[in-house]
């Protein structure tokens, strides 16, 4: 995130409580849906008790949904058609979701951003894109090994 600059930002959730996250998340999703209506807001939570503002803000004529995983999304669904742009952003959530389970070389790391999209991406490709990653210091190759630069590393 640090890499996007202006483009993105942490939030310090300021309490701690049954809810406060859920109306942290609320109170900033009100924020961007007022300055940008058109956009499209993808919710990702198993919580399901999200669904009703969900709903309310689509009777409202906004662009929102919930969604379990991030690969539930239907842009991400189908990344084989997709542009560089979304191919990166899958690879990206894919990285995040693995946590301390992400490819610790470079060879798997390729391999599994490659099978990633159907049909899977070429190794030149696949190489082109984590180049990209790589220049926006999600991670650095060191020799065969691969070193994450996440905020939770």
């Amino acid at each position: 995130m640090q890499a996007k600059g202006a483009d993105a930002r942490y939030i310090r959730v300021s309490a701690v409580g049954r809810n406060a996250l859920d109306f942290h998340m609320v109170y900033y999703l009100g924020q961007l849906t007022a300055s940008e209506p058109d956009a499209f807001y993808h919710v990702i939570t198993a919580d399901k008790g999200m669904d009703p503002l969900m709903q309310h803000m689509q009777a409202a004529g906004l662009h929102v949904s919930r969604h379990e995983n991030v690969y539930d999304i239907p842009i991400v669904k189908m990344p084989g058609a997709a542009p560089d742009e979304d191919k990166l952003s899958t690879i990206m959530a894919y990285l995040l979701a693995r946590g301390s389970q992400r490819p610790a070389s470079a060879k798997t790391l390729l391999g599994s951003a490659s099978a990633l999209f159907q049909p899977r991406l070429d190794e030149a490709k696949t190489q082109a894109l984590l180049d990209q990653l790589e220049s926006q210091g999600l991670f650095v190759r060191n020799g065969s090994k691969v070193i994450y630069s996440f905020p939770s590393d």
